[in-house]
Order: structure tokens, then sequence, then C-alpha cells
């Protein structure tokens, strides 16, 4: 990083096209204690591997991270199953709803990768399968990962999607049939959901993955989170699939 760099000032042109603009996005009412959240709230925090850190805006603000903490559970079912992880689902972009039920039924229960709701729900049966307490030991590999003890799943937010999360339980029941699910349904979504409310600041998230940025290694604990080759392939998996069905237009946009 260049230590010239002005990230104030990009900063706050990045907070200034946000401002001005009418399509930023809706508040998540889906699911109703995401529905709370203050839309207001702005946050950026860049962490760099030689430990600078460049705040800005509300990026101390604790939030429900949702899907970003998918990454936490396919890097500790990699840990433990190495490559037999891939005989439960794939790496390919899905080009389809994140929580779709047609490209499912056409695949044989069989989610195209960890990241759509169905991909995420066989990793988590694949931690209840392995884990002899699957939320306590994912809550402190998280922690260990980022070298964060204060992380914490949020009661209220698991509560809120297990009590709306009609499409997670016919996307679970679906892949139960198709015989990827080997645990109750019942255990493995209270996981996925726990997983889910996870709750960080943007300034927790940036330093919880700088080991992908830094060949698995977490350069403020010196930790080894996950060996080279495995973290080269999440970041590859995170590029194509990341952002669901505008993964493509994401790395074209910004040149990747």
């Amino acid at each position: 990083m260049n230590k010239n760099t002005n990230y104030e000032s990009i900063f706050r042109e990045i907070a200034a096209e946000f401002t001005d603009a009418d399509d930023c996005g809706e508040i998540a009412t889906y699911i109703p204690e995401l529905g709370k959240v203050d839309p207001t709230k702005f946050g950026i925090h860049l962490t760099t591997i030689e430990k600078s850190h460049h705040p800005f805006g509300d990026s101390d603000e604790k939030f429900s991270i949702q899907s970003i903490s998918k990454v936490f559970s396919l890097t500790l079912a990699l840990k433990i199953l190495g490559g037999d992880l891939w005989q439960r689902l794939g790496v390919e972009p899905s080009g389809s709803a994140f929580n779709s039920l047609v490209q499912l039924e056409y695949e044989i229960g069989i989610p195209r990768n960890p990241f759509i709701n169905a991909g995420a729900i066989v990793i988590c049966d694949v931690l209840v399968s392995c884990l002899d307490d699957p939320k306590a030991e994912l809550l402190a590999f998280i922690r260990k990962a980022s070298g964060i003890d204060t992380i914490d799943y949020s009661p209220e937010i698991a509560d809120s999607e297990k009590q709306t999360g009609y499409r997670n339980y016919a996307l679970t029941n679906f892949m139960k049939d198709f015989g990827n699910i080997h645990n109750e349904i019942d255990v493995v979504l209270d996981l996925y959901f726990h997983l889910c409310s996870i709750e960080m600041s943007c300034s927790e998230l940036a330093q919880a993955f700088l080991f992908l940025a830094s060949g698995g290694i977490n350069p403020m604990t010196n930790e080894m989170v996950v060996n080279p080759a495995r973290s080269k392939r999440i970041n590859s998996i995170m590029q194509m699939c990341g952002f669901y069905d505008e993964a493509g237009e994401f790395a074209f946009k910004v040149g990747l």
C-alpha cells in the first residue's frame, strides 16, 4: 500500500456518491429484525497486511454480517474435510438467485457453490457431522481466525431468521430428499441461522479477513488460519461466486 495515499479523501468521495444517489438499496425487511437497522449509518474501514488502519464514518458500528459469514464456515469445513468437501457441492457461479429451488432440483440436490444459501446449508450440515458442539466451535474458530475475542452471534437475529426462513427450510428439505443433508434439518438450520446472525463492525471485518490477503496467515496474530493453497482457492471462489449472480459484473467493473 502507498503510505502517501490520502484514504480519508477517497472515502469521502465514495460517501458523497452514495449521499447523492437515489438507488442505494433497501433495508432487508424479509427478516424482521434486520428491518430495524438505521439506514443512515455508513462506514468504511481499510486494514492493510502491514497492520495500518484507516477508519471512516460508522466503521465501529456492529451489524449482522449475514452471507459474509459463509466465508468462515467454508474455511472451517475445508480445514476439516479438505478436497472431500467438493463431493457435496460445487465451485461454479450459479447464475441464478441465491435461494433458487429450480436450479437445485435440476442439479439433483448438489449446490453450485458454498455461498448461495443451499451451499452454505450443506457446509453447516458438514460441520454438524464433524463437530461435537458446532455453534461453539464455529464461533471459537472465527474468533481465533480474526484475533477478536468479542465476536458473537445475535440471538435476536438468529431467532428472527428461524421464524421467517421458509425458503431455507424448503431448500434443506429438498436436499435431504436427494440425500445431501445427513443430519436433522432443525439442527442444521439452527447452525445456519446463527452463522448468518454473527455481528461485526467494518473494522472487525477488515481484520478478520486479512488471512485471505496474506497467504492464509493473520498478520495481526501470526496465526495460520489455512494453508496458502486453500487461501488461494477460497479467494477464487469469492471472486467467481461471492456476489451471487452479479459476480461477473463486479469483476468487470473493478477490472479483476
